[in-house]
């Protein structure tokens, strides 16, 4: 542009501008920052506790991870406590384990305030009587941090983890979503955390061991992640074994060891506890399921000599076991055992006896084992996370949720099943171990019921069930409430795990 056009140009828009006069400048309002960009930055603490004598140094973050589709889209953020030890050496010796609770709607924080986790609710006695709110964490002597650093994680929906704008709710909520998104997590974290060469382990309670029994095959053959470990805590692999229904006669058999152990332990049968339950285990998986499976054939003298076994096994009445047509539903047991007494059984643990609200009905209609629980644990959850570790949110934290309903369960009329899975895994990585733990006084997932189905993994390598340890608890689903069950299950998870160190 020539001289004489430019300062005609500045000076046209000079004149312009004296011309129109500038619009009053404005404050920009402040940038509002995004909550989700606030809440998904990680926060990290430093920590200490003592185990087994000794001071053990960790760091502890608490964040959210975001699982994402292949074009980058974010699907869900999963809320997350992880426990590095500090100073713990090479990662290629030093494990880590991730720990899943159940439901299908549960948040971690049994595991990690129960028994596995630095901190632990206080609870009096041996954990069948509820604490004086508000209840109070205490650290955790028993903690298995000294051996393994620790992940808990709250599937989608549970805890404070939750669906992205993006993301849909069935992607996630059912047996197939939910082990694709978990191992999408872990394989992501391992990477994140540079742990690829770290020993790996899996542990899940309940429901979690569906989870972790689909995620022993996942994580290995999506992946390539082979694991050293998984543990069963209280768990299952098949639905059928828990699920008592005209046409499925097996859960009335797996359940029936259980009632003989609460019989005894409320002082309804004499004589050796153990010598008692293991007539009972005969029975169920003789006499009583020749006598199931006949139905309406059974002769009427071998349905009395049924009945007369049944009561001498559970201390019910004979009349009562013939009413229910042989067949005693674990709400009906925990309703009729101390009928006499005006008390109810819990379901999480039958040792919890309290006052029943209605005498009236055959069935109980609440859970005293989960009642005097839920809130110890969700009180310290929000308290820790809060205060120590630095976390808040203003959405609420969903200890044990309805949201993920419905759950998909599979496809077809089929029970979930993932015995398979787990042999599978196993077949193709013979150095994987298993460890199944499981309690006396469990109504929630009877122990009889993962032992059924590991002991029909026909198609598991013999050489490879030498892989596989059971070990038992006096209190119920979750044994570790009850304090010498608490250490017990700290021995029997730190000698799994150093075992496999050489």
């Amino acid at each position: 542009m020539r001289p004489s056009l430019l300062l005609l140009a500045l000076f046209t828009g000079l004149a312009a501008a004296q011309e129109k006069p500038a619009p009053e400048a404005k404050p920009e309002p402040p940038k509002e920052e995004k909550k989700e960009e606030k809440k998904s930055k990680p926060v990290t603490k430093d920590g200490s506790v003592i185990i087994d004598g000794k001071k053990i140094d960790y760091q502890v973050t608490t964040a959210k991870l975001t699982l994402e589709k292949d074009d980058g889209t974010p699907r869900a953020s999963v809320f997350h406590v992880s426990y590095v030890k500090k100073n713990g050496g090479d990662f290629s010796k030093r494990p880590v384990l991730f720990a899943f609770n159940g439901g299908p709607g549960s948040s971690a924080v049994w595991l990690h305030l129960g028994t596995l986790g630095p901190k632990r609710v206080e609870l009096p006695g041996d954990g069948t009587t509820a604490p004086k709110p508000p209840a109070r964490l205490v650290p955790n002597e028993f903690s298995i941090l000294d051996v393994t650093d620790l992940v808990f994680v709250d599937p989608v929906s549970t805890g404070y983890s939750r669906l992205e704008k993006d993301g849909k709710a069935e992607e996630f909520h059912g047996v197939e979503g939910d082990v694709e998104s978990m191992g999408d997590f872990i394989r992501r974290w391992v990477t994140e955390n540079n742990r690829w060469n770290s020993p790996k382990y899996l542990l899940g309670e309940s429901y979690g061991g569906i989870r972790v029994a689909g995620l022993s095959s996942q994580l290995q053959s999506r992946f390539g992640m082979s694991l050293n470990g998984v543990v069963f805590l209280s768990s299952l692999l098949d639905f059928r074994t828990l699920s008592p229904s005209q046409g499925n006669d097996l859960a009335f058999q797996v359940y029936l060891p259980i009632y003989t152990a609460v019989a005894h332990f409320h002082g309804k049968l004499k004589g050796d506890r153990d010598a008692l339950v293991k007539q009972a285990r005969e029975f169920a998986m003789g006499d009583y399921t020749v006598a199931l499976h006949a139905g309406r054939t059974l002769a009427p003298e071998k349905r009395q000599a049924v009945a007369e076994k049944l009561a001498a096994l559970t201390s019910l009445p004979v009349d009562l076991v013939l009413s229910c047509d042989l067949r005693i539903d674990p709400t009906r047991f925990r309703g009729e055992l101390l009928r006499k007494e005006g008390k109810v059984l819990g379901r999480f643990d039958a040792r919890v006896a309290w006052p029943t609200t209605d005498p009236s009905m055959p069935f109980p209609d609440y859970d005293p084992s989960f009642s005097l629980a839920l809130g110890a644990y969700s009180t310290t959850m929000l308290s820790y996370l809060g205060n120590d570790l630095g976390w808040k949110e203003e959405s609420p934290y969903e200890i044990l949720t309805g949201k993920v309903q419905p759950w998909r369960m599979g496809s077809g009329n089929g029970y979930a099943n993932m015995a398979s899975r787990l042999s599978t895994a196993m077949r193709d990585n013979p150095h994987l171990r298993v460890l199944v733990m499981g309690g006396h006084a469990d109504l929630a997932t009877p122990p009889d019921g993962i032992a059924y189905s590991i002991s029909h993994l026909f198609d598991l390598p013999e050489s490879s069930r030498k892989n596989i340890t059971f070990t038992e608890y006096e209190a119920g689903h979750m044994f570790y409430l009850n304090p010498p069950d608490l250490a017990k299950g700290r021995k029997d998870l730190v000698d799994f795990i150093t075992s496999d160190a050489g």
